[in-house]
């Protein structure tokens, strides 16, 4: 097996190309280092992407927020700016491992780690957030929703990667929030978890939502009925129940020794419950 540490996109491009889909994209490592060593994976070749500038880059502008692929939760946490505009998806980053894994993790690993129960991938989609990926025939763009096809699959051809994630500009009383359930205090994977991004007009009343479940399906769920319960109402316990009910009938989750299908359905609609009321707590706030 190789290693190659390119310190530009185009270089990183070009030996992925050359290693035709016997490469893998090292971004943290936090993921891909333990199935190596497991020997669920043996790749040719590791391309470590954490000499790009542009995958460890923060940049905020009045259009929104680029976040770099490889910029570790540890930074994403101690970024002012990113917190006080998407809490939520700093709180899902910071759920990933102990300390010490903070400060390898990122964004683009966790995403492409293409895990069903990926913490940060619900709260990425529900805050709208697109993918910058490079690849030989230059860059595109896709929403985050659209990348992880399946348990360990994802969208992205051999030679593509994903470079950076673009967050919307923040409306005026808008917020976000992320909840997951674990059997442990901290440290464990998600038996389920609730993204949800909402905006409201100056009396209360909810104008655009967005709520994506983790770890209860195959890939993360965009709950677009849970939205629909929600929008033009003043998130109220009717719209709030109608809610739970509608991401509760989203899930298709498997059981294993973390719950049952049964538990996981019915933890579905009570996070994404708990997750709207704190969004709505920080948009008033806004």
């Amino acid at each position: 097996m190789e290693y190659k540490a390119p310190s530009s996109i185009d270089e990183a491009v070009m030996l992925l190309a050359q290693a035709n889909g016997k490469a893998h994209v090292l971004a943290g490592g936090t993921d891909l280092l333990v199935q190596i060593r497991a020997g669920f994976t043996k790749p040719t070749l590791v391309v470590d992407v954490k000499n790009i500038l542009e995958l460890r880059t923060i940049s905020v502008a009045d259009d929104g927020v680029c976040i770099g692929a490889a910029v570790t939760g540890a930074e994403l946490g101690e970024h002012d700016a990113v917190k006080a505009a998407w809490p939520g998806l700093v709180e899902a980053t910071e759920l990933i491992g102990s300390t010490q894994i903070q400060g390898r993790a990122s964004l683009g690993g966790n995403l492409c780690n293409a895990s069903p129960a990926a913490d940060t991938v619900p709260a990425l989609v529900a805050a709208s957030a697109i993918c910058l990926i490079a690849g030989p025939n230059g860059q595109r763009e896709a929403p985050v929703e659209q990348i992880v096809t399946g348990p360990g699959q994802t969208s992205l051809k051999n030679s593509e990667f994903v470079v950076q994630f673009q967050l919307p500009k923040k409306l005026p009383r808008s917020a976000d929030a992320y909840l997951r359930f674990i059997p442990r205090t901290e440290m464990d994977i998600a038996v389920v978890g609730a993204g949800v991004n909402l905006t409201l007009d100056k009396k209360g009343i909810c104008q655009q939502a967005r709520v994506a479940l983790g770890a209860v399906a195959p890939t993360v769920l965009l709950v677009e009925a849970g939205a629909k319960a929600l929008i033009g109402s003043t998130l109220d316990d009717a719209a709030l129940d109608k809610l739970r009910a509608a991401a509760s009938a989203a899930c298709n989750p498997i059981d294993d020794k973390r719950g049952t299908v049964e538990f996981r359905v019915d933890v579905a609609g009570v996070l994404a419950k708990r997750a709207v009321l704190i969004a709505k707590q920080r948009a008033e706030m806004n």
